[in-house]
């Protein structure tokens, strides 16, 4: 998961990763460093943070990780 500073998605994000009880590296890149903003844009293809991918697979940011989680989707990536 990559994350930044001061970023409330990315606390939330990792808060529902934990209640899950589900392993994740973080990947912090600050908010000052532009090549390490192109190396995610590169790699998920967002600039906004979280991006969350999970065994290879782009989930993207908050929204799309907690609908995942709403739908029950989310057990079928992290299997």
């Amino acid at each position: 998961m990559y994350t930044t500073e001061g970023c409330p998605f990315c606390i939330r994000a990792k808060a529902l990763l934990d209640r899950r009880g589900v392993p994740y590296d973080e990947i912090f890149i600050p908010r000052s460093d532009h090549d390490g903003r192109e190396r995610l844009v590169a790699q998920t293809g967002g600039y906004t943070f979280p991006q969350v991918i999970i065994n290879g697979t782009v989930v993207g940011g908050w929204d799309d990780l907690s609908a995942l989680d709403a739908r029950g989707a989310l057990d079928a990536l992290l299997t």
